[in-house]
């Protein structure tokens, strides 16, 4: 069984503010966010590769910041897309061309705006995958849920649906390759992706497989905005 991780690092961070992208912005202790992703994965034991997915203006600085952290299991960095789903395709599209990969082969996804991922979600993840084909990591909804109509500022209460019938998704999401691979494929082909994430693409182009949920925390929050930095 091999593990690869894709850190999805390809985005710009407008919402931080700033002209520099937010996986490149310094938490408390100086680390970049970035790095403690980066740092979770290669600390696991149950990971063997690390490929950083990268906005294109960006590669040298996830370049510099391999060689100062002399991480071990960064065997890639390459180029993300527009949209995230590009980003994961890249990735994706250039690990399927390799002749020598592990039949038992998973691709993991994470979102290196997630910096605080825990040993113990990563550990879960990987001992899920011994007996399913996908997994994703969500935590329980705690507020109450407005079901709406109407757009902007006119906007009402429809409903209120049951906080049980939903989670909160987090990462990272976890395939086989030969299940997120020809769902990619089929998604491309059809030339229009709406998923916001993986566990998205594989539910709309590979439905017939189902996506085990491994419970996360609320420490593994996203970096969305400048506050979150702490």
């Amino acid at each position: 069984m091999k593990n690869i991780v894709f850190i999805l690092a390809g985005g710009t961070g407008s919402r931080v503010g700033g002209d520099t992208p937010k996986q490149l912005l310094p938490l408390s202790d100086g680390r970049t966010v970035l790095e403690h992703a980066v740092d979770a994965f290669e600390q696991a034991l149950s990971i063997h590769e690390i490929v950083i997915v990268m906005h294109p203006d960006r590669i040298p600085d996830a370049q510099a910041l391999v060689a100062h952290n002399k991480w071990s299991k960064v065997t890639r960095i390459i180029s993300g897309g527009s949209e995230r789903w590009e980003s994961s395709w890249n990735a994706i599209s250039l690990h399927l061309k390799d002749d020598k990969k592990d039949p038992d082969t998973f691709y993991w996804f994470h979102d290196a705006a997630r910096p605080f991922v825990s040993q113990e979600i990563i550990h879960n993840v990987a001992e899920a995958l011994k007996s399913h084909l996908a997994v994703t990591v969500a935590v329980p909804v705690t507020d109450t849920l407005y079901k709406v109509k109407g757009e902007r500022l006119k906007v009402k209460v429809d409903s209120i649906p049951s906080r049980k019938q939903f989670m909160r998704a987090q990462t990272p999401q976890a395939f086989h390759y030969l299940v997120i691979g020809p769902a990619y494929m089929r998604a491309i082909q059809q030339g229009q992706i709406e998923a916001t994430d993986d566990v998205g693409v594989l539910m709309k182009y590979n439905p017939e497989v189902e996506v085990y949920i491994v419970e996360g925390d609320e420490a593994n929050k996203k970096i969305t905005y400048k506050g979150d930095l702490g």
